[in-house]
């Protein structure tokens, strides 16, 4: 059996041993382009492909925007901890910590920087803050960039709500959005390289959730990641309370129902918020940080925030899915498997993003309102 993860570029697996991700030096991104400011009217998230290039998800605008960043140049993580972000962030755009939200981050795989989807509390403006390495911090500016603009689609009784997750996927970009219908689970496939207003497919979910016992369609995917298992493609995602689930992207017909399958039960109550796959001692898990709904009665660590370690190999499972499928503890919050395990040094992690082979950066609560940054290693 043949498997590999993409995370946003090829990625290849042979004879059973796992590689990590790299992006083909000579990928063509963009099929066509303008310059100006595209105009975004929320980000509601943000991840990047090759080359420098910017995704960002507007959900407001139903719409992704692809922003060639310029930003290629390989850098190293000097500064490892900020203990106030949220100060260092907002003090470039002249308010204090308290004065903003950090919404998402992502980190760019050619340059290393670290970009963060800032919400202005006083205005409630939306715009995007770079670190750099050394803890340089700037604000990206949009106001004359050169940029593809990619519109959703509309479902059935109108435009998506929200974004709530973008990837690359080799050959496509994969958006997750809600929507107000039956089918409010949706997912889009935009084509690369990408064409300035270029068309994309609108795809509904069907689920099975394993904590609610049924299937359902309006949940929206929190968080995804591409994969692949013997030549066929899929988008994994995570949903609150919380299957991971993924979903066939082959042979299936723009506008349709796509039925995904359930492989774990990371726990009811959970809230998932960022997901990625790597490698370790020949291995390959994905580490997924989530939010504890129900953290003040049932515990899972000191902090609501908490991250999980899953076995990669549960995505390749066949037999025990859906209603079948594994779950990490029991109704009294026992362990029941080994493959689903909870990373006692990543509690408190808000925000989460794979740096490099070897490291995540993140931006951890103190769960008293202070945010900092800090560089881990994976576990």
């Amino acid at each position: 059996m043949t498997r590999r993860i993409l995370w946003g570029g090829a990625a290849a697996l042979a004879l059973l041993a796992w590689t990590l991700p790299t992006y083909a030096g000579d990928i063509q991104v963009f099929q066509s382009t303008t310059t100006g400011n595209p105009k975004v009217k929320s980000i509601d998230a943000i991840a990047f492909g090759p080359q420098g290039v910017l995704l960002i998800g507007d959900g407001r605008g139903a719409q992704v925007i692809a922003v060639d960043t310029g930003d290629t140049k390989p850098q190293k993580w000097t500064r490892t901890e900020v203990a106030k972000i949220t100060d260092e962030l907002a003090g470039k755009i002249g308010t204090t910590g308290k004065g903003i939200e950090i919404t998402k981050m992502a980190v760019n795989p050619a340059s290393h920087s670290a970009y963060f989807a800032i919400r202005k509390l006083d205005d409630k403006k939306d715009l995007i803050m770079v670190m750099e390495g050394s803890g340089k911090v700037r604000e990206l500016d949009l106001e004359s960039v050169k940029y593809a603009r990619l519109p959703l689609p509309a479902g059935e009784k109108g435009p998506i709500t929200k974004i709530t997750d973008i990837a690359w996927a080799t050959d496509r970009v994969l958006t997750a959005a809600q929507a107000n219908e039956e089918f409010g689970s949706k997912f889009f496939s935009i084509p690369v390289p990408l064409e300035n207003e270029g068309k994309s497919d609108i795809y509904s979910t069907e689920t099975y959730h394993v904590a609610h016992k049924r299937w359902e369609t309006k949940a929206p995917i929190k968080t995804i990641m591409p994969y692949e298992e013997n030549g066929k493609r899929y988008l994994v995602g995570a949903f609150t309370c919380t299957p991971l689930v993924k979903y066939p992207l082959d042979k299936i017909n723009a506008g349709g129902k796509v039925k995904g399958t359930s492989v774990i039960e990371v726990g009811n109550g959970n809230h998932p918020r960022d997901m990625f796959a790597y490698e370790k001692d020949g291995k390959t898990y994905i580490l997924m940080s989530t939010f504890r709904m129900f953290h003040k009665q049932r515990p899972v660590g000191p902090s609501p925030y908490w991250t999980v370690r899953i076995d990669n190999s549960l995505l390749a499972e066949t037999d025990k899915v859906n209603e079948k499928a594994t779950l990490r503890v029991d109704g009294k919050m026992k362990p029941l498997t080994d493959r689903a395990q909870v990373i006692e040094s990543y509690h408190g992690v808000v925000h989460l993003s794979r740096l490099d082979r070897e490291r995540a950066l993140v931006v951890r609560t103190d769960d008293k309102g202070g945010m900092s940054l800090a560089v881990l290693p994976l576990p």
